[in-house]
């Protein structure tokens, strides 16, 4: 299996072929596709067959009992793959157990769980992954028999040579290594902590006795902050003198396939962006109020980072662009106005300073409120709308609450509409941009928002067809997170997976997943386009999970 991965004429090959304009499935992805995983006893219950088919059987795994018959319902046209499918709906029946699906026209579908509290234990599996990307530590884990682990690493974060302070060192350790590489990228922790803390927020019960098994487990913190502590830690680093916020630390190239510990090339601060100050802002001031009841001398020491970045950010209003002259790593590059927004956003909630809200709704009004239905690091704007609509706090326009509110619940209604008009039941429709399963995972954060407001069960469910989508009701019929559910990526862009001597890759990580067609997606290394890993993909399944994870 390690020499399939570190094979480049198959990759070289797989590439090639998802080159290709093809629409359809990958030859090999089974005809009846379902979550992998399973299904909530109470919840809806669907597959998609991509063969034509009128009965379908639920039987137990591992023998012939049939529990459940049904009749298909079909065919549709997809409106991406351009299929034709039929869907198979079992959601009347609610017994717990381990069943596979049967149909004489389309074969037999991967084994799947119906049982309560289906997505606790990969909540923790994907949680954990987050450890497992700590840098400047060494980590270990096992899963599924495996053994995970790296030594220490990259000791000598970081040099100051890029913004202008000589070829001395500036301690930056912690932090998470960022992607399939192990930079550490300020704006891309913004919305992966920010879904992070959301998720703490909205379902502290549930997530504050979960265990995960951490160096720091048993402590003050809960172990869920704890892990976020690890990069909030590293992200206080990051703050120059003058509060402005240094935009990533980085080598100037990609590295190779290796362990973290063996890569030796300098790494660099880069120069300041203000996007990447806003951000810090945000991020750190949403910490101090969830860290506040565990370590209050913690929390005040974020909301005084936060503060001096604001502050810095009053007197510089423009957007500024990191100056990323010698780097050929990612970029990360975006207008600041919506992270100015969250940043007073958050600042605002922690706080209830009414210049932060002054500032704030000037901001929404020139935004119109606008709720987006695709988001991702270069448009955090929704989760300034999030904090703004779900604060107690006094003093707020009414005409803008109402007026934000209004979109939040237009674009989820039409994520709902989008999910029913599927063939998969994907929220996210036709639109495969790089990174889009991380997008189908961020879409629950505006489906739970919305349910908080106004609830209706279609949100609830819709976000529930988002994990249906990732962990198998696809085009490929797979699992896109590795070590869990059927045929999960086996080949992730990711240096760990690529450099170490384990027959399987590193577990608990979401893949990007297709684009720029529903079918264009390699596990394959090399396809760094489709199969790469990401902090801010697996900070918003983190999300997707933590939704359905019920208190014990």
């Amino acid at each position: 299996m390690k020499n399939l991965r570190l094979s480049r004429f198959w990759s070289a090959l797989a590439l090639l072929a998802g080159s290709l304009p093809s629409l359809h499935a990958a030859a090999d992805a089974p005809a009846i596709r379902l979550n992998t995983l399973g299904y909530l006893p109470g919840a809806e219950k669907r597959a998609t067959l991509s063969l034509p088919a009128t009965e379908f059987t639920l039987v137990k795994a591992g023998g012939n009992q049939i529990v459940f018959t049904g009749k298909t319902t079909g065919p549709i046209t997809n409106i991406d793959t351009r299929e034709s499918v039929h869907m198979a709906d079992f959601t009347a029946f609610r017994t717990p157990g381990e069943y596979l699906m049967r149909s004489a026209e389309a074969g037999e579908s991967a084994p799947f769980r119906i049982m309560d509290n289906l997505y606790r234990e990969p909540f923790i599996t994907v949680t954990r992954a987050m450890y497992l990307w700590r840098c400047g530590t060494a980590v270990t884990g096992t899963h599924q028999g495996s053994t995970f682990a790296h030594g220490p690493c990259h000791l000598e974060d970081a040099w100051l040579d890029a913004v202008g302070g000589g070829h001395t060192r500036q301690p930056s350790p912690g932090g998470w290594h960022d992607a399939g590489d192990y930079n550490k990228y300020v704006v891309n922790a913004g919305i992966t902590v920010g879904a992070m803390l959301r998720a703490w927020e909205d379902f502290t019960p549930a997530l504050r006795p979960i265990r995960l098994g951490l160096p720091e487990s048993g402590g003050r913190l809960p172990d869920f902050l704890a892990e976020i502590k690890w990069e909030t830690d590293w992200l206080l680093t990051m703050q120059a003198t003058d509060g402005s916020v240094f935009h990533k630390v980085s080598t100037r190239r990609f590295g190779g396939f290796v362990l973290p510990e063996r890569e030796s090339a300098e790494r660099l601060f880069v120069p300041w962006s203000s996007a990447a100050t806003a951000d810090l802002v945000a991020i750190l001031a949403q910490a101090a109020r969830c860290f506040r009841p565990f370590d209050p001398d913690y929390a005040k020491r974020c909301l005084e980072v936060a503060r001096k970045s604001q502050q810095f950010l009053d007197t510089h209003p423009e957007n500024h662009d990191a100056d990323q002259n010698g780097f050929e790593t990612g970029r990360y590059p975006t207008r600041d106005a919506d992270d100015r927004a969250w940043a007073l956003a958050e600042l605002w909630e922690s706080t209830g300073e009414a210049g932060c809200l002054q500032a704030l709704e000037e901001r929404l009004r020139q935004s119109q409120a606008r709720v987006s239905d695709n988001f991702d690091w270069s448009d955090v704007g929704n989760l300034a709308v999030f904090t703004y609509l779900r604060s107690a706090r006094t003093g707020r326009s009414e005409a803008l609450v109402k007026q934000a509110a209004t979109n939040l619940v237009a674009t989820a209604q039409n994520i709902t509409q989008t999910r029913s008009q599927h063939g998969y039941g994907r929220p996210l429709g036709r639109r495969y941009n790089w990174g889009c399963n991380g997008t189908v995972a961020r879409q629950t954060l505006v489906l739970a928002t919305a349910h908080r407001l106004a609830p209706q069960d279609v949100y609830r469910e819709t976000a529930l067809d988002a994990l249906n989508h990732l962990f198998g009701r696809n085009v490929h019929g797979r699992s896109y997170v590795t070590g869990l559910g059927h045929r999960p990526p086996m080949f992730p862009h990711d240096r760990r997976s690529g450099g170490d001597k384990v027959d399987a890759p590193w577990p608990g990580y979401l893949i990007g997943g297709p684009h720029p067609q529903p079918a264009n997606w390699n596990d394959s290394q090399d396809d760094y386009r489709t199969n790469e890993i990401a902090i801010n993909w697996n900070g918003a399944l983190i999300y997707a999970l933590a939704m359905f994870v019920e208190a014990e």
